[in-house]
């Protein structure tokens, strides 16, 4: 064989493995989209709270799946627009998936909203909104969001009422839904660890499930909440 002959078939054999080694990459590593989706944070929306500002409908409902079964709570926007807005977008976006009923006390309200993820929470815990008008009492069924006795403290804490807490429309406590159906299961929801020792809210926003897991792990839990208009 000619030494140019020779230069010409190694040329080839080159070219042929090089061939094979990019085809067997692209199998390996998938580009474009489909490799795009399977980096993406799945949770990179709720890390950015001011980009959750849709407009809620006028009249929404949520059902909630809990350790303890199914409620559902209707939300009037016209009672609390901007506490119905909030509810909206943190519903549509599964904030409150995996939470745990953190604050049940009998007689008087279940209390739910803060994130098992401290890195979703430690976000969250200053995106606060301006206040609504108290339009509605806080009667037993009705939804309210939980706030500090400061103006526009709301952020995503939510309580649910077990009786005429109509002392609370004074403080500023301004209801946006009721419970519709299910109000048997909000009564069942875990109360066991009472007044006295209720979890700790700095150590949720540091530790987040971990922590509720191990100090209070009966507490129930939101599995899923999903909007059905």
């Amino acid at each position: 064989m000619s030494k140019r002959l020779a230069q010409s078939a190694v040329a080839v054999a080159t070219a042929a493995m090089f061939s094979a080694v990019l085809a067997a990459d692209q199998r390996a590593t998938p580009a474009g989209p489909e490799a795009a989706r399977g980096s993406a944070d799945p949770k990179a929306t709720l890390r950015t709270p001011a980009k959750l500002t849709e407009t809620a409908p006028d009249l929404y409902r949520v059902r909630f799946d809990t350790t303890k079964g199914v409620f559902v709570v209707e939300v009037h926007r016209d009672w609390a627009p901007i506490g119905a807005d909030r509810f909206y977008n943190l519903v549509k976006n599964e904030f409150y998936d995996g939470t745990r009923f953190f604050r049940v006390l009998s007689g008087f309200m279940a209390q739910f909203g803060m994130n098992g993820d401290p890195s979703i929470q430690s976000v969250w815990t200053t995106a606060n909104i301006k206040d609504d008008p108290v339009k509605e009492s806080n009667l037993r069924g009705y939804v309210t969001f939980a706030k500090a006795p400061v103006p526009h403290s709301r952020s995503t804490q939510i309580f649910i009422n077990y009786q005429d807490n109509s002392r609370l429309d004074a403080d500023g406590f301004a209801p946006f839904g009721q419970v519709v159906s299910g109000m048997e299961v909000v009564d069942m929801l875990y109360s066991g660890y009472g007044r006295a020792n209720i979890p700790n809210q700095l150590q949720i926003t540091k530790q987040g499930e971990v922590y509720l897991k191990s100090e209070y792990p009966l507490l129930d839990i939101i599995k899923a909440a999903t909007i059905k208009r």
